[in-house]
């Protein structure tokens, strides 16, 4: 009854200033296919296959800056009324930009603001445990603003025809193994940006279904090819065309199973696979040394006759190339599943030879990050996989990555993925707790503040296509519902948890 008064009041008293609502459109449209498709989830593998999330800004309505602009994905929440209400009455709600890729988007300033004003109202626990859990939440991590920055830049120098910047700059990233702090490449990010003009309107074109394959621009491709001409030797020019065919042929294909594409649409998608194999033909990874080269020759799977046959070995150059990134292992567990290109004992043994190879970096890690993508969307690799070495993986690579976001996406993984009723088989319930049960020494010894949204993205079902708004909400309830698990002894004998420097600490209430 209380609760049902207090949503009426926010709700009467915010309608007052709701006058200032704008209805746009989403500023943001981030497609994540069902890993249960031919095509990966942008969501849970952000590697070589599809290594750049399908991102496309809108500009905000005419004569309305961002900063006035509402989004209608925050008047669309359905979780929590008065939320619905105070999102209407923020005139300073402002652009939303955030990045999918790997699995990990990160929000901006407006839903960090949406967070902290709704406090407890979006809380699961009770309030009398809630107010004793001092939990510091972070939705706006300098990831975010690093991924945007990056993108925008390769942008702007193609729009200036800067090709020999952007070139030299690409090239300059990937020969440093320059990445963001999850191990996004800042030269994938370059190369996404510079070609965003032209690939954006195609696969819009192609996947709204109020328009027809003919409204897809072609004039843009070929300027691209035409500045390719201009740099025949250049492999930074190069990868930016040869992704443009990569992205416009996955328009093309769609994200059904291969019996359900129209013919004209597959004879699209293979016609610019082949044109991005054969500018790729013209450099050599290692020569050049260049991972970015490496994942581009693993995209190209996709389209092989018997990819099967090249998986392991395209990937080993890859990781052998850039063994410090975990994005490249996690996409070789990923495709070596049964619905892509291998089998379960396929992933096993990649699993093992990854972390024999990485040792001097990641200890036992290696294995681990084999097994992280391909765990999350398919319960059934938990049949051969030894949660022991698991285990011992998670603590090796939390032991060398210290940032807070590694941090999360762990804790996350085993207190929210791996509890789903999905990995409940008899076979496997053991195995399940065990790694459930890592939660609590994540928890004690790494966890220093918690990121909403990846937890949110880790509670999302293999093939939605999560809401930022809706997500970073509930992944503040199920953290906040996991941690006063933990302490819940504590907490109900009143005292309170709070964060330090080196993470949880129970004082007197």
């Amino acid at each position: 009854m209380i609760a049902k008064l207090l949503r009426a009041f926010f709700g009467l008293a915010i309608f007052a200033c709701s006058a200032q609502i704008v209805n746009t459109a989403p500023l943001i449209s981030c497609k994540i296919p069902s890993p249960a498709t031919f095509r990966p989830e942008s969501a849970a593998t952000t590697g070589p296959m599809k290594n750049m999330p399908q991102i496309q800004p809108h500009s905000a309505a005419p004569g309305k800056s961002f900063a006035q602009s509402a989004s209608a994905r925050i008047l669309r929440l359905r979780s929590c009324r008065p939320l619905r209400s105070i999102a209407r009455a923020m005139p300073g709600l402002a652009e939303r930009d955030w990045v999918e890729a790997d699995c990990d988007p990160e929000t901006r300033g407006p839903i960090a603001s949406l967070l902290a004003r709704t406090g407890r109202m979006v809380q699961e626990c009770p309030d009398h445990i809630a107010k004793r859990l001092e939990v510091p939440f972070v939705s706006s991590p300098p990831e975010d603003t690093k991924r945007r920055k990056v993108s925008d830049h390769g942008q702007f120098l193609a729009r200036q025809d800067c090709w020999d910047d952007l070139g030299l700059l690409i090239r300059q990233y990937d020969r440093s193994r320059a990445a963001t702090a999850t191990g996004l490449p800042l030269a994938d990010l370059l190369a996404f940006g510079a070609r965003a003009d032209v690939t954006g309107p195609v696969e819009r074109a192609l996947t709204d279904p109020g328009l027809m394959p003919g409204h897809a621009p072609r004039s843009g491709l070929a300027e691209l090819e035409d500045v390719l001409d201009e740099y025949p030797d250049d492999y930074g020019i190069a990868l930016v065309v040869a992704h443009a065919h990569l992205d416009i042929g996955w328009a093309w294909r769609g994200t059904g199973w291969t019996s359900d594409i129209p013919t004209r649409n597959w004879k699209q998608f293979k016609r610019h696979f082949a044109r991005a194999s054969e500018i790729l033909d013209g450099f050599d990874a290692f020569a050049e040394d260049s991972p970015a080269l490496a994942a581009a020759r693993c995209a190209l799977l996709a389209a092989e006759d018997a990819p099967q046959t090249r998986v392991a070995d395209d990937y080993e150059d890859l990781i052998d190339l850039d063994p410090g990134n975990p994005r490249h292992m996690r996409a070789l567990g990923y495709h070596l599943l049964p619905r892509w290109f291998g089998t379960y004992g396929d992933l096993e043994l990649e699993a093992r030879r990854t972390a024999a190879r990485t040792t001097d970096i990641w200890g036992n890690g290696g294995y681990t990050w084999v097994y992280f993508d391909a765990l999350a969307v398919d319960p059934e690799a938990l049949s051969l996989m030894d949660v022991d070495l698991f285990e011992q993986g998670m603590r090796d690579i939390l032991a060398r990555r210290t940032d807070q976001h590694t941090a999360n996406m762990f804790a996350a993984y085993c207190a929210v993925t791996l509890s789903s009723r999905r990995y409940r088989r008899p076979r496997q319930i053991a195995a399940q707790q065990k790694l459930i049960e890592s939660f609590r020494w994540i928890l004690s010894h790494h966890l220093q503040e918690v990121h909403p949204l990846t937890w949110g993205i880790a509670a999302q079902k293999p093939g939605t296509t999560p809401d930022p708004v809706e997500t970073a909400i509930k992944g503040r309830n199920h953290a906040l519902a996991r941690i006063a698990r933990h302490f819940e002894k504590d907490l109900k004998r009143g005292a309170r948890v709070v964060w330090t420097d080196t993470g949880p600490m129970v004082v007197a209430g």
